[in-house]
């Protein structure tokens, strides 16, 4: 019997099970890692057995999501932001750490989670382009069939676009789309898509990436696969 109150991770597990045993996932990119929440979940709910790379730039939350990591070694923990430059930025840390952003908050759209997306302290925080970091990890690795997962609260489709070229290289996506906007930097859901279609991929499904707000929708994830795999 599936609880109600978690039906929402069970739709994503079943369907994320399904894409990376057809895609043959071989490493996942996860961007926006937080505590390792999603590494967990494949490793426990997907059952994928390999290659993990999370990028969290908070460097409290990277240290909690290496404890997570421990005695996997084929998780690794990259305390690093990946963004459209290379160098440094300020990263806004929040009350909650889920929100935290290289973007600031807003809460003219929605005002649900004003109290938790606000800003508790900024760190400086080490940044690369997607590209940069995928070239040298297929170097170290030779990873074949990567997946990219990408969280950043804001961020997703700057990340894209600063990286066009390295984008077919990976075989899926799954990215958070903001059907209302709670940054500065949020994107309509609609322009994220087209983007994201712009660089060859195709939607497989939407996901609740939470238990939602009933009545209305804020956000939810969007899974996609490479066209020319779709068949």
């Amino acid at each position: 019997m599936i609880d109600r109150r978690n039906l929402y991770q069970h739709w994503e597990t079943t369907h994320l099970e399904k894409l990376f045993a057809y895609l043959n996932v071989d490493c996942v990119f996860d961007i926006g890692a937080n505590q390792g929440q999603y590494a967990t979940m494949l490793r426990r709910k997907v059952g994928y057995g390999g290659l993990i790379f999370s990028f969290e730039p908070n460097p409290e939350d990277a240290a909690i999501a290496r404890e997570h990591a421990k005695g996997d070694d084929k998780w690794e923990v990259v305390e690093l932001a990946i963004s459209e430059t290379e160098g440094e930025a300020q990263f806004n840390v929040m009350r909650s750490s889920q929100f935290s952003s290289l973007s600031a908050p807003r809460h003219d759209e929605v005002s649900l989670f004003e109290e938790m997306n606000s800003v508790s302290h900024v760190v400086t925080v080490r940044t690369e382009r997607l590209e940069t970091v995928y070239r040298r990890l297929r170097h170290e690795h030779g990873f074949e069939r990567p997946f990219l997962k990408m969280d950043t609260q804001g961020f997703d489709v700057k990340i894209v676009k600063a990286s066009p070229d390295v984008m077919r290289s990976f075989v899926g996506l799954q990215s958070e789309l903001a059907i209302n906007k709670l940054y500065t930097d949020s994107v309509d859901f609609r322009d994220a898509l087209t983007e994201y279609e712009r660089c060859g991929f195709l939607l497989s499904a939407f996901v609740p990436n939470n238990a939602g707000h009933f009545p209305r929708l804020v956000e939810t994830d969007c899974v996609m696969i490479r066209a020319d795999l779709a068949g």
